[in-house]
């Protein structure tokens, strides 16, 4: 189970999700951080940009997709324009 950032919910059932990993370069120990984008699986669309949320990896459910979103850890309010 990975934790992420929701970065695009404008697909059906599909989330965009950004995974930060961060790692200790062998040579010159600086602390890195590499994102990974991935898509997965959110039943009733419930993901907003900019949620944090858990994803589980499960078979594959399309092309691209093998994750699906277990839970919400934290939403972002909505802006009210």
């Amino acid at each position: 189970m990975r934790t992420g950032r929701v970065t695009s919910n404008k697909m059906d059932k599909t989330v965009a999700v950004a995974l930060v990993r961060r790692y200790q370069h062998p040579l010159y120990k600086k602390v890195v951080r590499k994102t990974k984008k991935i898509l997965a699986h959110d039943e009733r669309n419930s993901c907003n940009v900019g949620d944090v949320v858990q994803v589980i990896e499960t078979r594959p459910l399309s092309r691209q997709k093998r994750w699906r979103v277990q839970a919400v850890v934290s939403a972002v309010q909505p802006a009210n324009d």
